[in-house]
């Protein structure tokens, strides 16, 4: 078996049908459910196999034993700044340069293989899910749930704060609403379109001057590149960031950083909020003009 997940049953869920509860208050889907009454003492109450027919009582705990998975990334040993874990959730702040996950052209040097060989030195086995994803060369918090029922859980339900340093004065705050697309002729490069898909940008400026400013973003919709691309249709593209018209002088990457992430748990219900330091190289600019705690 892998993790275990346990719901206490409250007043308002007494005497529902057990297959209502697993799907309304667990969050489980129909195949979920389905593999869980396979399993031997897949699901419990009271350390007694709960049925689908059955029905759960008020302060009684269902206990949810989610099927062992493994992984198919091969483990690699390496460096990993581990923000939060529990036996649900994995969180880390991936440096810049790092793939979240392989690809033709990194099979084994991404933090799938790294989180692979760190579960493994654990005694844990568990399919790398990375719920939110980053840009190989952006910086920052990425949630790694350790079963599908996490995953599922939280999916497009994690709050996500960006810090960046774009060109040029940026002052004060607003929202960038422009739809994006694909450019004409390109597979990676992003261009506003009217008839891209709708996306939506906030920005606060947190400091400014003539040469660049820092901005802290944050996003209504997931598009890929989305602020890169919104950054650089209001002219002040990210520093290092060449694709999307930025300079290389100061910064050999886009200046973006996944700096804080809010959500709750799905599993115990608290509020989680996380953060992590900007990298060193976005530091060392912005210190020549501004001290940033």
């Amino acid at each position: 078996m892998g993790n275990k997940l346990k719901f206490k049953v409250p007043p308002e869920c007494d005497n529902m049908k057990a297959q209502n509860f697993l799907r309304n208050q667990c969050n489980l889907s129909s195949r979920m459910i389905t593999r869980l009454k396979r399993e031997k003492d897949g699901i419990l109450m009271e350390g007694k196999i709960l049925r689908t027919v059955d029905f759960v009582k008020s302060g009684k705990v269902v206990e949810i034993n989610m099927p062992s998975e493994k992984s198919a990334v091969f483990p690699v040993c390496g460096d990993i700044n581990i923000m939060f874990e529990d036996s649900n959730l994995l969180v880390v702040n991936k440096p810049p340069s790092m793939p979240v996950h392989p690809v033709k052209q990194h099979q084994c040097d991404t933090l799938a293989n790294i989180v692979s060989y760190y579960s493994l030195q654990k005694g844990e086995s568990y399919v790398f899910r990375a719920v939110n994803r980053l840009d190989k060369d952006t910086s920052g918090l990425v949630v790694i749930a350790k079963d599908r029922f996490t995953a599922n859980s939280i999916k497009n339900k994690i709050n996500k704060f960006y810090y960046a340093i774009c060109h040029g004065r940026l002052e004060g705050e607003n929202t960038i609403n422009k739809p994006i697309g694909m450019q004409d002729g390109s597979i990676m490069v992003r261009r506003i379109k009217h008839d891209g898909l709708p996306s939506v940008t906030h920005y606060k400026s947190l400091f400014s001057s003539d040469e660049f400013s820092f901005v802290k973003l944050w996003l209504e919709t997931g598009r890929t590149h989305q602020i890169r691309c919104h950054m650089s249709s209001i002219g002040h593209p990210l520093l290092g960031d060449d694709l999307y018209g930025g300079k290389l002088d100061k910064l050999n990457r886009q200046a973006l950083h996944c700096g804080e992430i809010e959500f709750i748990h799905p599993v115990s219900g608290n509020k989680i909020n996380i953060k992590a330091d900007l990298p060193n190289d976005m530091k060392a600019v912005l210190n020549e003009k501004a001290r940033i705690d």
